[in-house]
Formats: structure tokens, C-alpha cells, sequence
């Protein structure tokens, strides 16, 4: 079975965790990146997401993820691998899934009064560059006047260690953000990402629901890039994370 979680939106929408697909080894099972698995296992994947989701597999639109904070509004949809390269997208079309590749970033997704929906790749970098509230920013653009969020499952602060250089870059932002933060071994601290994001989208008047599921901690139902790197493990997989207009 093809497993996802969900939030407190109305549009349909998952989280989706690792299971239900045919990756094998290190993308057991349900990979949803065509980075470096088998690329048909990886579009069986993605069949199974949509249909989960109740779309055509053509309706699921993904994106070309840099870590920035670039939107892309969704006017036609795209074929395979066409996606722009950007952090977000968002649309006003009907029948369309937008699909947010993580495995420890914050996927986070958004539902607007008026239908609208987004979905946003929120690491630390995208995060502090401003991806969220540039989502909120193009929903309203489509006309929502209130906005909803969820950040789903991620890397959660007894996770996720960053170096002084990393919250360096955060603070010079904005010090308020040290709450985000707590002391580590020397040189290092505990990152709050999913509390940071929901701050980041409170500056906006989103409020945003956080999910509490930990990828890096919880391996059987999450892909985590962390942990494939504190293992040296040679590869891993990635979730997707979806909402449908």
C-alpha cells in the first residue's frame, strides 16, 4: 500500500513516506527522485503516488529544486522532467498535483480560500532566502486572502546538527532567530527547522501546522539525506509530498 500522512487542509494532499513503490536497496521502496534510481521504478512510483492522490500521473508536476526562493506559477501543466528550476510552485488551475521532492528538507503545503493551492522545498537556505513567504506572496497574488500551511515530515532539531558558520548565516537575518538554536558540542548547535519555518511564515500571517515525524530519526518510514551521510551510506531515496487543486 502506498502510504501518506496528512495535515489539517482542506485540498486533498500526502505526505508520503517510503513505502508502497518497487525501489529497491537503498530506495526501498517508494524513491520518488529520478537522481539516481532506476528510472522506471522511479515513474512506477510516481504512478502509484498519483493515483493515491486520484490524478492522471501527466497531472503530477514536480520542479527542478535548487535550495532557493524562486515560485513558479502553474499556468499549463508539463510534461515529465520540464519542471522550471524553482522552490515552489503554486496554481489556480483545477485538476492539477504539485509535488515537493524532500528527505530532510521541510516540504510544506498550502491551501488558499479561493482554491488555490502551493507546495514549497524548504531547507535552511531556501527558508532564510524567502521561499515561504514568496509562496504566500504568489497565492495571494492568485487572489487567497487567508492562507493555510502545513510542514511535513523533516529533519527535527535532536537531528540536526549545523556548525556556527551555518547559524551565522541565519542570525545576520534576523537575531530573533537564535531561538532556533540550541548548544551543542563546541562549534555546534541543534536547528529547529520546522519551528524556523513556521516563524518565517507568522511574519506573513500564515499560521502553519507542523507535523512531528523526524526522517532522520524514524528510518523505517523516511528517507533521510543526513542519516545516508552520518552512515557514509552510498545512496538514498526521497519522499514526495503532494497537494491537489
Amino acid at each position: 500500500m502506498t502510504d501518506f500522512i496528512t495535515a489539517d487542509l482542506p485540498a486533498r494532499h500526502g505526505f508520503f513516506t517510503r513505502h508502497g513503490g518497487v525501489s529497491t536497496g537503498h530506495y526501498a521502496s517508494l524513491n520518488a527522485s529520478f537522481s539516481s534510481d532506476d528510472a522506471d521504478a522511479v515513474r512506477e512510483n510516481r504512478r502509484r503516488i498519483a493515483e493515491a492522490m486520484g490524478v492522471e500521473r501527466d497531472a503530477l508536476l514536480g520542479l527542478k529544486q535548487v535550495h532557493g526562493a524562486l515560485v513558479a506559477n502553474v499556468t499549463t501543466p508539463w510534461a515529465e522532467g520540464d519542471g522550471p528550476s524553482a522552490d515552489a510552485l503554486v496554481t489556480a488551475l483545477p485538476g492539477l498535483a504539485l509535488g515537493i521532492i524532500t528527505a530532510d528538507c521541510a516540504p510544506v503545503l498550502f491551501y488558499g480560500d479561493n482554491g488555490t493551492v502551493g507546495a514549497a522545498h524548504a531547507g535552511w537556505r531556501g527558508a532564510l532566502a524567502g521561499v515561504l513567504e514568496a509562496t504566500v506572496m504568489a497565492l495571494r497574488g492568485l487572489g487567497a486572502v487567508r492562507v493555510q500551511a502545513a510542514i511535513g515530515p523533516c529533519i527535527h532539531q535532536p537531528s540536526y546538527e549545523v556548525g556556527e558558520d551555518m547559524r551565522a548565516a541565519v542570525l545576520d537575518e534576523s537575531r530573533a532567530a537564535a531561538s532556533f538554536f540550541t548548544a551543542g558540542r563546541p562549534g555546534h548547535f541543534w536547528f529547529d527547522l520546522p519551528g524556523y519555518c513556521a516563524a518565517r511564515l507568522a511574519r506573513v500571517g500564515v499560521t502553519a501546522e507542523i507535523l512531528p515525524h523526524d526522517t532522520c530519526a524514524d528510518e523505517v518510514n523516511f528517507f533521510s539525506y543526513r542519516r545516508k551521510t552520518l552512515r557514509q551510506a552510498p545512496a538514498t531515496g526521497h519522499q514526495l509530498s503532494v497537494i491537489c487543486s
